[in-house]
Order: structure tokens, then C-alpha cells, then sequence
């Protein structure tokens, strides 16, 4: 039998296709890595991803590894304190702020934030200066055909790869996952999330901060400044006719909204970028492997914006996938990998997926008690230092 054209082939050129690319190839492995449509690489252009990452430690060192750091590094902002303020009360002002600051834990930031389009561009950048990877924009995944020994994956172009192992890192929707015929299951909310980029007069001194009042939180996270003046990226998630409504308000109406909803924390927002919008739901695969294909990202698992677990969760599926490529190379895809792959990996995403859904549900309530026993609950968490220390470890995936 010849030798596959590459050891891997990777589905989707999102920032986790991407990451996945640079991860093996650095790694020595041989990489195709595909996506339909070429990536979004400026902040203006039509169809860019004004969404920002958040990369905690356990997802910095994997990248630091791959060579990928050193580019994101100028760009990245440090997120050294995390603050949940509660402003559910009558009024839309805060009335309980609590901060978890990563200096209780760490010598280093929770985690560093950069904008989704420029994350692209320099891993675009990288995977260029790597000979062990091939990136081809503009190609997609068509057809899937696996035996034990391989898999043959066909393109949008017509040609025809041979390959030991295929990560799908193809989104919620992967069509990889669909020719595999694993399930998943769906949970929706009937939310929204809106996502653009503000300036403000106070600057945020690296503070992430998440409001809760109800249909969802108000998330600002640190950005370098823009155009002379302190910047933050904000998620802002509602029931989904609100946010559809929000979306279409004139700058000005806009603009008196969020200041409302953010309670002025950071003074006056200004609106610094075109509004994006999308669905949020939790998702997760009924398994994270077939045969010769491993499930990773978004093909795997959907959490709502809380936490910064998303694609964090994603790179600890790349950091085993990878560990355990690189303790057994020969091994590469084969049955004995992928199910170790998940049984390390499926119960603790499951688990997140779990949490991050009841914090979401709580972060939506619309009654008055409700919104009250949720204060209390943040109070009396906040208030163990044992267990606020766990909970930020647990957030970054140190207990992962």
C-alpha cells in the first residue's frame, strides 16, 4: 500500500482549523488544511469576525509550543482580573461586584484577549513559513470514505486526499460530522449575542468584566486601545428577537442602550465597529471520534460565551489529540488513539458543557427573586476563599 499523501487532514480554517494546523505541523506531522471560504483577515472588511478569543494559560502554552505565540504576542491583551458584577436589581446599576484576580493563583494573567479576524491573519501567517503544512483556501471538505488503515477525503475541487487521520474542526454544522453519522444533541435558548467593539473614557487596567441583569450577560473584554482611546470587545446576549431589535437601532439609540446595560462602568461607550450577531446554544457530540476521524471545537461542542471556555475547551481537545500522537506516531488515527481520545476528553467537556449551561440559565432570569438568589449565590461563593480559589482553577482547565 503507498504511503497517504499527508498524516492529517484538517476540516475547517476557522481559528480552532487553524490552530490545529500549526499545532501538528510544528509537531513534525504533514498537514492539509481546508476550508471553503478563504479567511476574513482585516477588521473592516465585509464578513470579519468581530468576536474576540481569550486564550487561558493551558491554550497559550499549547501555541507558545507551535511557534504561534510569538506573532500573537504584540497584539494580545492581558486579562488579570476577572469581575462579575450583579445588576439585576430594579434599577440597571450595580449593586454586587465581585473580582477574581489571577495573582491568587498565578504568577501570569488569567489569559490574553485578541480580535478573531487578526488571530487569523497571523495564524495564516505562521502555517505559511511551515513546510509540513499545506493551507488551501477556498477548498472545502465534499466526501468521506474510511477503512482502518486510512481515510480518503474528497474536495470541493474534485481531487481526492489520502490521509491517516482527519480532524473536523468544521463548526457547529460540520459537514465531517455528518458523514460519519454521529449525533448530536442541541439545546437552544431562544438568545441571541450581539458582538462589536467599543471605546470608553475609563481605561478597563485589564480588567474582563461580565454584568448580569437578565436575558443573558453584558461582557466586556480588554482590547489595545483604538484610535488613541481605551477599547474593549463586548458580547452582548438577550432573548433573540431584543437582540434583532438592537441590531437595527441607529448609532445613536444604540449607543443609549449599551449605556444603560453596561451601568457606565467604564464611562460613556462609543461604538467603534459594525455589529455582528448570532445564535446561542450548547452542543455536544454523542462521541468525539470515528473511524480514522477525530471530532475537535465546535464539531465537537458549543457552550454560550461565558467564561472564556469556548475554544479553550477545543485546544484541550488538540492538546490530548497531539499528546497522544506524539506518544505513539505509528498509532497515528488508528482505533486504540481515537478512543483514548475520548475517554479523556468527552466526560470533561460534557461536564463544562453542564456548568456553563446552568450559568447561562441563571444569567438569563427575568423575575425578581430569581435575580435576587442569584446576588446571594455569587456573595456566598465569592465569600470561601477555598472555593473561589478552585473555581478559577477549574476555569482555566488547570483541573481539566
Amino acid at each position: 500500500m503507498t504511503k497517504p499523501e499527508f498524516d492529517i487532514v484538517v476540516s475547517g480554517g476557522g481559528v480552532a482549523g487553524l490552530t490545529a494546523a500549526a499545532v501538528f505541523g510544528s509537531a513534525g506531522f504533514s498537514v492539509l488544511c481546508v476550508d471553503p471560504t478563504p479567511p476574513v483577515t482585516e477588521r473592516n472588511s465585509e464578513g470579519s469576525d468581530l468576536r474576540t478569543t481569550a486564550f487561558l494559560q493551558p491554550a497559550q502554552a499549547l501555541l507558545d509550543r507551535a511557534g504561534v505565540w510569538a506573532r500573537l504576542a504584540p497584539h494580545a491583551e492581558d486579562l488579570q482580573i476577572m469581575r462579575i458584577v450583579d445588576a439585576g436589581g430594579p434599577n440597571p446599576e450595580p449593586r454586587l461586584t465581585k473580582e477574581f484576580n489571577a495573582a491568587d493563583i498565578s504568577d501570569k494573567p488569567f489569559g490574553w484577549n485578541l480580535p478573531n479576524w487578526l488571530l487569523r491573519r497571523e495564524m495564516v501567517a505562521h502555517l505559511q513559513t511551515l513546510d509540513t503544512v499545506e493551507f488551501r483556501p477556498g477548498t472545502g471538505f465534499a466526501s468521506l470514505f474510511t477503512r482502518e488503515s486510512e481515510a480518503r477525503v474528497g474536495l470541493t475541487d474534485g481531487s481526492r486526499v489520502r490521509c491517516r487521520l482527519v480532524i473536523a474542526a468544521d463548526g457547529r454544522n460540520s459537514p465531517v460530522r455528518d458523514a460519519t453519522g454521529i449525533g448530536v444533541k442541541t439545546t437552544r435558548y431562544g438568545q441571541k449575542a450581539l458582538a462589536f467593539a467599543v471605546t470608553h473614557p475609563i481605561p478597563h487596567e485589564n480588567v474582563s468584566t461580565e454584568i448580569h441583569r437578565s436575558g443573558g450577560p453584558f461582557t466586556l473584554v480588554p482590547l489595545p486601545d483604538y484610535d488613541g482611546r481605551p477599547s474593549s470587545a463586548i458580547v452582548w446576549m438577550e432573548d433573540g428577537p431584543e437582540v434583532e431589535r438592537l441590531a437595527a437601532l441607529p448609532v445613536d439609540a444604540f449607543e443609549a442602550a449599551m449605556n444603560v446595560r453596561s451601568c457606565q462602568l467604564f464611562g460613556p461607550l462609543s461604538l467603534a465597529s459594525r455589529r455582528t450577531t448570532w445564535p446561542i446554544i450548547s452542543q455536544q457530540a454523542d462521541q468525539m471520534y470515528s473511524e480514522r476521524v477525530a471530532l475537535v471545537a465546535e464539531a465537537a461542542h458549543v457552550v454560550p460565551p461565558i467564561g472564556a471556555q469556548g475554544l479553550n475547551m477545543s485546544l484541550g481537545d488538540m492538546r490530548v489529540l497531539l499528546e497522544l500522537a506524539e506518544a505513539a506516531p505509528e498509532r497515528l488515527g488508528d482505533a486504540q488513539m481515537l478512543q483514548a481520545y475520548h475517554r479523556r476528553r468527552h466526560w470533561e467537556v460534557s461536564a463544562r458543557v453542564r456548568g456553563i449551561d446552568v450559568l447561562n440559565r441563571a444569567s438569563m432570569m427575568q423575575a425578581q427573586p430569581l435575580r435576587d438568589a442569584r446576588a446571594m449565590t455569587l456573595n456566598a461563593i465569592y465569600s470561601l476563599a477555598p472555593v473561589r480559589k478552585t473555581l478559577m482553577q477549574l476555569g482555566l482547565g488547570a483541573r481539566g
